[in-house]
Parts: C-alpha cells; structure tokens; sequence
C-alpha cells in the first residue's frame, strides 16, 4: 500500500473536484474513478491518476482501490428529477455498498464517505445538527430518500468495523461548478436575469474550498461511525439574492411568490417532462423543497475537525467570476445572434 495514495470517487464532480485539488495542496497523489465517457473539466490539467471504472461495477471498484491509503466516496447521481428513479438509487445506494466493500477489502485507513445534509432534518426554528436524522418517510424525492439509504449502509459498515467516517454537506458555494449543481444554476440564472421574484425559503451554505478541508480533517481527525455537518451560514434566498445583487450590481427581486405558484409551475413542467422528452426546468421535488428552510447547525465539525468557516461572500463571489469567466456575454449567459 502507498502511503501517499488516496481514491476519490466523484472526482469530476464539484465536490470531488475541489477534494482532488485540497489532496494535491497536501502533497498526496489523487487516483480518480472517472466512469467511461464522463467529462474531466473539473480535474483538467491536475496531477492526477485517472482510472476508469463505475460505482455499479464492483470489480473496477476493487481495482480502482488497491493499495489506496484512504478512499473519499463522493460520488453520487444528483438529480431532483429522473424519468428511471431506479438509477440513483443503483448508483447512490447499491454504489455506495460496493464502493465500501472495496475499500475495506483494500484495507484503507480510512473512509470518508460524502452524505448530505439531505439525511438530517432542520428548519427556520431548530436548525438541525448531527444528532436529528430525519425519517426516510418524511423525506421529499428519490434522490434525498436514496441519500438517507446510502448513510445507512456508511453506518452499517462502520458498526461492523470499517473504518467509515461520514460527512454531510450543506450548501456547497463557489468556482468550478462544472454541471451545475443546482446551487449553481440559481447563481447562473440570476446573472442571465431569469430571477424575478422569490420564495420564502433558506439553506445553509458554505465555501465548496472548506467542504473539501473538512473532508481531509474528517480522514484525519474524525472518529470512525459519526455525522459530521460541513456547513457555515444559514441564509434566506432573499439573503442570497441580496449578496448576489452587492456582487454583481443586478437588482435584487423585490417580488415574494407564495409557495403555490412555483408548485404548480413544478407539478406541469414535470409531468410535461415525459411528453416534451425534455428535463424539466423546475424539477416538483425542488419546489416542494423549497417550503421549508433548511438550516443547520456545523459546530461539531468545526469543534471537533477544526472545519474552515471562510466568509461566504468569498464563496459567492468566486461563483460569481468563474461562471462570467466561461459565459460568452460577461452574465453568464450566451451572447445575442
């Protein structure tokens, strides 16, 4: 086994792009799990080695871990809307059980496996922490039900003696938001003029560079089978847009929807969506999500993992930049024909 080797599933991702960076600032050496085909925007140019193989694949996950020192799962299908929801299931939970198997039978020091925030339950009133998982009953959409599954085989796992440590997201912020996330579709929609008006909702965020510290400190410093909140500061969208309009000079949207509005837009666009051939653009479990605020509270990361708190404007603003950066107009939108 290499000391200095670590496997990142998800590697292409937002999150598991920004892991791969903080491994190589760390002076270790990223193996990538990159499915055939997949786009490498995200690790392009890294120092990195890439391996093909596939979370459904148990036998590339074994090869893909062999002689790894630690193994970061962050890997996952987020999608608030799919026409097969048996797919994020196969990949988030049937590929989280394989991708845990493989490196437990690779012997890898440590696992960190990347859950979401998705698996807690929090609110306006009583941000949730590490301490209040939510029931999978009272969970909206597949790909949060599926999330719920995935923590519950890390926790499996790591009752059985593997050496699983499991982090929970919130909202990660900043540049290299490659897809995007839907975070980041918000950011790019704003910056194209398509945000009108609000809804009273909120979601805890945090810069995308301290979710992946915190999954270094988790490998490091977390104790095997506990939750760890990689989180910073709960938001109102108003909140949001409010900090996008300081950044950008675009006008903040002075107009407040009721909730019904953008769920009945949700209800048509998504069961369009099968007649169209299109994805909707307002997937119902979004606007159903919306309802609530979904705060959190991260002090045991910070208290016990030493988790970066940098200021979320930073975060926003390099956001910001970065989709300007690769827009053809400076809004991030396509230029006029």
């Amino acid at each position: 086994m290499s000391a200095d080797v670590d496997l990142v599933t998800g590697a292409t991702g937002f999150v598991g792009g920004h892991v791969v960076r903080a491994l190589l600032e760390k002076g270790r050496r990223p193996r990538c799990l990159v499915r055939p085909g997949a786009s490498t925007t995200a690790i392009e140019g890294l120092a990195v080695e890439i391996v093909g193989g596939d979370l459904r694949d148990l036998d590339s996950l074994r090869r893909a871990a062999a002689g790894a020192d630690a193994v970061y799962h962050c890997a996952a299908d987020y999608r608030l809307y799919a026409r097969r929801p048996a797919e994020i299931y196969g990949s988030n939970v049937a590929g989280t059980e394989n991708v845990l198997r493989a490196a437990t039978e690779a012997g890898a020091r440590r696992i960190v496996h990347t859950s979401s925030v998705a698996t807690l339950s929090g609110d306006g009133e009583q941000p949730g922490d590490e301490t209040t998982p939510a029931e999978e009953a009272s969970v909206v959409g597949h790909y949060k039900k599926s999330k719920v599954l995935a923590e519950r085989v890390a926790l499996r796992w790591a009752a059985e003696g593997a050496p699983v440590v499991i982090v929970n997201p919130s909202t990660p912020v900043g540049e290299g938001d490659v897809k995007p996330t839907p975070t980041g579709r918000i950011i790019l929609d704003y910056l194209r003029g398509r945000m009108p008006a609000y809804v009273d909702t909120g979601l805890n965020v945090v810069d995308v560079r301290d979710v992946a510290a915190g999954h270094l400190l988790a490998a490091e410093r977390g104790r095997i089978g506990e939750r760890y909140i990689l989180g910073n500061r709960n938001m109102t969208l108003k909140e949001i847009f409010d900090l996008l309009a300081r950044i950008t000079g675009i006008p903040s949207p002075a107009i407040r929807l009721p909730h019904w509005i953008p769920l009945a837009v949700a209800a048509i666009d998504t069961w369009t969506a099968p007649l169209t051939g299109r994805e909707p653009r307002v997937p119902l479990e979004s606007a159903r999500m919306a309802r609530h605020r979904m705060y959190f509270d991260a002090s045991k990361a910070v208290r016990e993992l030493g988790l970066p708190q940098s200021p979320v404007e930073d975060a926003f603003a390099r956001a910001v930049a970065w989709f300007r950066e690769r827009s053809d107009d400076g809004h991030g939108g396509r230029a006029a024909a």
